[in-house]
């Protein structure tokens, strides 16, 4: 029996994109939460070739729609002229659409807007921590990820091989998004080893036997497919030549390790960035829910091969350093960066994760939380997980 978790995401009352990796479950929501909506799926084969055969049937096929009511459209990225008639149908006939994708990439190298403003946008994760509720095991998070076609797959394992494959061909190939197939299959297990870590683009490239151009090109095939992120270097008033590479995260555990061929029980050593990806991974998720959750982030370096803290959120004129152990026991080389980092001004707090049992006080004025702390009073549960009790919007940083 596959469980069907509630999604935090609570839908608007006007049209948007809804946007996620593959797998995030988005068009299992669409249906749960707009179920007398008018559907079009792109996917299926007959209307995806009817609309390229006649581009005035979209339209004569809803110009007897009612106003204000809603049309869901799956898969758009792979019809976006269809934004035109949308834009139209929204200013003419006041109908409102929910449009689905995986990918805003091919949609705007099509040249087109993202209909002008007139669409709000919201991004669908991996289940968090919240949505899972009492199923919420962090080893298994960090061993296979929690994508709901994976979390729910009898075979974990075989889903995240198929996955990955998936990706190549429907995302990759078939929508033509690089040149070098080839290229890109090489890049993708190379990529994933750089997850939690400062990039170096030359050392990419050349372990994926592909031009340091056609890396970068690469990574933002990654970032618009939403599997990785790239998170900036606080940088304060460097000078140009002083800046410092980006990390490289991607969104879902499991995925980055199927994409090296990793399926056994993390290591200790993998467990680190797998722990700290994961946290990048609820940032992201927690601000898509609620914007005013935080304005910036960044990790943080004192300078070249010198101590750093993993993140550094920004909310106004206050900072909140964060770093992640993946550890019991903290010894005092545990808390260098965030020692490092006190001076820089506007610090509000510092805080450190670990997967000790006991939070407590830092003699430097750290905080120290439990994995399950941090979750509880740091992340929070946004939008439709959030208890019905009044609660800070903005737990850990206000």
């Amino acid at each position: 029996m596959v469980t069907m978790y509630a999604r935090c995401l609570v839908p608007p009352e006007t049209s948007f994109f809804l946007f996620g990796m593959r797998g995030t479950g988005k068009t299992t929501w669409a249906r749960k939460h707009f179920s007398d909506a008018r559907w079009i799926d792109l996917l299926r084969e007959d209307v995806y070739q009817s609309y390229l055969a006649d581009a005035r049937l979209f339209r004569r096929e809803l110009e007897g729609s009612k106003p204000a009511s809603w049309v869901v459209i799956d898969e758009i990225q792979r019809l976006p002229w269809l934004l035109n008639e949308v834009h139209g149908l929204i200013e003419e006939r006041g109908l409102k659409f929910l449009l689905l994708g995986s990918s805003a990439r091919k949609l705007r190298r099509a040249g087109v807007n993202l209909l002008g403003g007139r669409a709000l946008r919201r991004t669908m994760s991996p289940l968090l921590p919240s949505e899972l509720g009492e199923d919420f095991d962090l080893g298994e998070v960090l061993r296979h990820g929690s994508l709901p076609l994976v979390w729910s797959a009898p075979s974990r394992r075989e889903q995240l091989e198929a996955y990955v494959q998936l990706y190549i061909k429907e995302e990759i190939q078939a929508e033509a998004v690089v040149r070098n197939l080839p290229g890109f299959a090489r890049f993708l297990p190379v990529a994933a080893l750089f997850h939690g870590q400062v990039l170096n683009a030359d050392g990419l490239a050349r372990d994926a036997g592909v031009a340091r151009t056609t890396v970068q090109g690469y990574l933002e095939v990654l970032e618009d497919t939403l599997l990785a992120f790239r998170l900036r270097a606080f940088e304060g008033r460097l000078r140009v030549k002083e800046r410092r590479h980006p990390k490289l995260y991607w969104l879902d555990s499991g995925v980055v390790r199927a994409a090296k061929k990793q399926f056994h029980p993390p290591s200790p050593e993998e467990r680190g960035s797998l722990l700290e990806g994961l946290v990048a991974q609820l940032f992201v998720a927690r601000q898509a829910l609620d914007p005013s959750f935080f304005d910036d982030i960044f990790y943080w370096a004192a300078g070249p091969g010198s101590v750093e803290v993993d993140f550094l959120l920004r909310r106004g004129g206050e900072y909140v350093a964060i770093e992640v152990k993946a550890r019991e026991r903290l010894d005092q080389d545990s808390f260098a960066g965030l020692i490092a980092i006190g001076s820089l001004p506007g610090i509000g707090r510092r805080i450190l994760v670990h997967l000790g049992d006991r939070p407590f006080r830092h003699e430097a004025g750290i905080e120290v939380m439990t994995f399950p702390g941090f979750l509880r009073d740091f992340i929070g549960a946004p939008g439709a997980c959030a208890p019905p009790a009044a609660v800070d919007s903005n737990p850990g940083i206000g």
